[in-house]
């Protein structure tokens, strides 16, 4: 959801000096260039794959969506810093989410580089195998959305699933499971993976230091907040894990944001605060909801909120953003009740939550 700032679909990159989506290898440092591939979607146009030269080839920070278009376009803007894809040895993927693993782990597979990624996705790749023999029926979120208190939007969600099973080829599992925090050497330089659970439960941002870059993945986005609580299977208190992320990169030194979507940006202290602030913003306005509705489930107190930096009502949104929308409530909910300031019990048509006086 949108904060302060440019609007993604207008936001020039600095490396590039246009528009951060257009394509190319814009080079952002020494031995360091960003690829923006295109998405198959309306509210992302594309995201940010990182290149870093080392001795022995190159190393990729994500790989895109596993689609031909993106594949073509990989290989074209590689191509023109005079490389390809026999020459990656490595990627350091930062989260499973598709647009982020899938290209990554069909051309590790393929070329024979080292995929890496966080053990806590791991749940969630069994989950993904599972459904691709079949064993799962519908989407994993219609359980989490029911929770929510948005049954009819998880019987909408049911009802326009094509029943398409996922690929097992798209989601195999990595060459190396990352735990804790650890470093990299790529060349001369040393790359720090740090785990930064909340967007999803296995994210991973990576840290030059002495370049003073920051591969955010979606833990830092420069121009929109990242979705809160959209992970199967569902995890506790995944907005509580994602503000405590921000604090430990906000323990890191300033550094200059290499974000999955969006133009690159001069600091992360300044957007960590932001992001922060916007997310304390937010749980304020779901406690005054409460206290004004009484017992609820998310569904109604997210019909109370804004959604979008244009503050849409709810009623606006389409209906996969209102699911997301529902989902994230409940992620700020849970939170106030970690905190004391709210109570939950569980019902038949979702959890419910009351403010504490």
């Amino acid at each position: 959801m949108s904060t302060k700032g440019v609007a993604t679909g207008h936001a020039i990159s600095p490396d590039s000096g246009e528009h951060w989506a257009n394509e190319g290898a814009w080079k952002v440092a020494d031995g360091i260039h960003r690829i923006p591939l295109p998405l198959p979607m309306d509210a992302l146009k594309a995201i940010n794959v990182y290149v870093v030269e080392g001795d022995d080839g190159l190393t990729l920070i994500d790989g895109g969506w596993s689609i031909p278009v993106a594949r073509e376009l990989l290989d074209k803007s590689l191509r023109s810093i005079d490389s390809g894809f026999g020459d990656i040895k490595r990627f350091l993927v930062t989260h499973v989410h598709r647009d982020h693993f899938t290209m990554a782990t069909v051309l590790g597979h393929e070329y024979g580089a080292e995929v890496a990624l966080g053990v806590d996705e791991k749940p969630a790749l069994e989950l993904l195998h599972r459904a691709s023999l079949g064993e799962i029926k519908g989407s994993p979120f219609l359980e989490v959305l029911r929770t929510a208190g948005a049954a009819d939007i998880a019987d909408l969600w049911e009802a326009g699933h094509d029943g398409e099973l996922p690929d097992a080829a798209d989601w195999a599992f990595p060459d190396l499971w990352l735990e804790g925090d650890r470093s990299f050497e790529i060349g001369h330089r040393v790359i720090d993976a740090v785990h930064t659970p909340g967007h999803t439960p296995g994210h991973y941002v990576y840290a030059d230091r002495a370049e003073g870059v920051l591969f955010a993945g979606d833990h830092v986005l420069p121009t929109i907040t990242p979705s809160i609580g959209f992970t199967v299977p569902a995890v506790e208190q995944p907005l509580g894990q994602f503000m405590a992320s921000l604090a430990r990169v906000r323990q890191l030194p300033d550094l200059r944001i290499l974000p999955a979507h969006g133009p690159v940006a001069p600091s992360s202290y300044e957007r960590v605060d932001e992001l922060l602030a916007h997310h304390e913003e937010r749980l304020e306005l779901c406690l005054a909801s409460l206290r004004a509705r009484g017992t609820v489930t998310s569904l109604v107190v997210a019909k109370d909120l804004g959604w979008t930096r244009h503050e849409r009502a709810y009623d606006e949104l389409d209906v996969f953003s209102q699911g997301m929308a529902a989902m994230e409530t409940k992620a700020h909910l849970d939170l106030l009740v970690a905190r004391g300031q709210a109570t939950s019990a569980d019902r038949a048509d979702g959890v419910e939550y009351t403010a504490v006086n």
